[in-house]
């Protein structure tokens, strides 16, 4: 079979030069701040970035991306493709290599079992994996020896690399979770809060929502690092403090997301104390729209879910007029200036994967409220529209950040210019974008009737990210409210696309086909209204080195790396 993909391409070695230590923990301490502050340390029970990011530096993949989007080798010995026989050549299987030695941070040795283990952990049926979409279309995944693991797909898998690829999919060790598959998973505090792992730095202490506190770990494969001997990872404020914290005061030395205008990030870079790290990768503000209904006046267990569509945004002509109200070069200009591109794509990195749709970016309010005068759609004397007794009152939550309270605001006036009556609603970070199935604010929970956050994927390939919003992932009680498709989208013939994206091995052929994928749940469907292509904006000290802003995996990829400058 003659497949043109990125299997037949040789994959690049990552392009930055490590850092030469004198020895580990030579350099002190660290100070990272994210103002959206980690509730769990274990990336398949959160969708979170900030819950992701911070257990990077502690649990690893197999393989990552580089800053360019190549895949290099972590804990295997290469990258498994067709030339080197790692992938077989009816691509039904991909076998790993693991390095040998490696040890987990409590001395015991990682082997192919706790890569199975993991693998079993986050597709066991009554699990609700934040990350099930990575493991699209596994059949088995198997030990061949203490070092080989061999992944069995059901069908020919022309981008294998979704298990155990990338800070989504790190391993974690059967030992320590072994007793927490299933509906245990969330109940397992002390392993979600202090996994054990294999990266450069392990748990000392997990105060959730607050603050990590990280030392080096004496088991990391390279004996010379990481340079730090300690690291703090603060979390929670807002985003103008934690830049003031690196590029005003120099307090931290890491500051991720600065989600603020230029010019206050402009006048904050006058002390001389830091320098942005800026770059585009795939990450995307947006609203979603709930396809199921988050009437509180539900019983419990059934808002939000698929027992109850959405009483007026299960209407096309709806949804499509409150992408039409929108102005996303105006929001862009004011949010994000340089640092963001009015967008209608939820890909929109790689070239080849963006949809070339750019009608949304011209806003239309006649065209919106001639939309649902033709829908049927009546204004009241207050102004908003009905419909048979059902009103367009819409209640659209975030998270709490100045510029996404700005974009709110904006976005609530347009919508009721065409008659949707809007409240805002805004929630604390580190909550939100938590992972507590106990909590009514969540994400993933999502009782209101739209939401806006940003969300990227890992790596340069788009099809677990489009097979997230698959039927069978979306989070419902049964799942302890964990699952990635959030907007609650269920349609077969996208269910039935996606199966054939996994099976298509043309890389052109693969590109037409998220393109369609595209079109159906935003193009047309606007399920998901793309606003702005964020290009990811952090700061770092002038004396902090080794820092390569990556967008296509954890940023904090190399923090092995850094070090300071003397």
């Amino acid at each position: 079979m003659k497949v043109k993909s990125i299997l037949m391409g040789a994959v690049a070695a990552c392009a930055m030069a490590p850092a030469a230590f004198a020895e580990r923990g030579a350099d002190g301490h660290l100070n990272i701040i994210y103002w959206q502050a980690p509730s769990i340390l274990n990336p398949y029970l959160s969708g979170g970035t900030k819950d992701l990011e911070s257990s990077s530096m502690i649990i690893e993949p197999l393989g990552r991306y580089d800053q360019n989007g190549n895949m290099v080798p972590l804990l295997a010995t290469e990258i498994p493709t067709l030339a080197n026989g790692g992938v077989s050549e009816d691509l039904k299987t991909i076998t790993w290599k693991l390095r040998d030695g490696l040890k987990w941070s409590d001395g015991s040795a990682l082997t192919a079992a706790d890569v199975v283990f993991t693998a079993e952990y986050c597709m066991h049926p009554e699990g609700g994996c934040a990350q099930l979409a990575k493991f699209e279309g596994v059949e088995s995944v198997e030990a061949l020896d203490d070092l080989t693991v061999k992944v069995s797909f059901k069908e020919p898998k022309p981008n294998p690399y979704g298990p155990f690829m990338g800070a989504q999919s790190p391993i974690i060790q059967k030992a320590q979770f072994g007793d927490c598959l299933g509906a245990k998973a969330p109940e397992c505090t002390s392993a979600n809060f202090g996994p054990i792992g294999t990266g450069p730095f392990k748990v000392d202490e997990f105060k959730p929502n607050d603050v990590i506190s990280m030392s080096a770990n004496d088991n990391y494969r390279d004996p010379a690092k990481p340079a730090f001997a300690t690291v703090t990872f603060k979390g929670g404020g807002d985003a103008t403090g934690a830049g003031r914290a690196v590029l005003e005061t120099g307090e931290f030395d890491y500051a991720w997301n600065l989600q603020l205008a230029p010019d206050v990030l402009a006048k904050m870079q006058e002390a001389g104390k830091g320098v942005l790290e800026v770059g585009f990768g795939s990450l995307v503000e947006r609203i979603m729209l709930n396809m199921t209904d988050p009437n509180p006046n539900l019983p419990e267990g059934e808002r939000s879910t698929a027992k109850h569509p959405h009483p007026f945004l299960s209407d096309p002509a709806v949804r499509k007029a409150l992408s039409m109200a929108i102005d996303r070069s105006l929001l862009t200009e004011i949010g994000y200036g340089q640092a963001g591109r009015p967008t209608c794509d939820l890909v929109p990195a790689p070239a080849i994967y963006t949809s070339g749709n750019n009608a949304c970016l011209t806003q239309d309010i006649a065209g919106a409220n001639k939309l649902l005068d033709d829908a049927g759609w009546v204004k009241g004397a207050d102004g908003v529209r009905a419909k048979d007794g059902v009103r367009l009152s819409i209640l659209y939550q975030t998270s709490t950040n100045a510029v996404r309270q700005d974009f709110q605001a904006l976005i609530k006036q347009w919508w009721e210019e065409i008659g949707v009556e809007t409240e805002l609603r805004n929630i604390n970070a580190s909550v939100f974008f938590g992972g507590d199935p106990g909590s009514p604010d969540t994400f993933q929970k999502f009782y209101a009737d739209v939401q806006m956050y940003a969300n990227n994927f890992d790596g340069t390939d788009p099809e677990a990210y489009m097979a997230a919003q698959t039927c069978g992932k979306a989070p419902r009680p049964e799942s302890q409210w964990q699952g990635e498709n959030i907007s609650r989208i269920c349609m077969p013939e996208y269910d039935a696309l996606v199966a054939e994206l996994g099976r298509t091995g043309d890389i052109d052929q693969r590109a037409a086909l998220v393109k369609q994928l595209h079109e159906m749940i935003i193009g047309e469907g606007n399920m998901i209204l793309p606003l702005v292509d964020r290009g990811r904006v952090s700061a770092r000290s002038t004396t902090l080195g080794g820092v390569v802003l990556n967008t296509w995996d954890s940023e904090l990829w190399n923090v092995a790396d850094w070090h300071r400058i003397k």
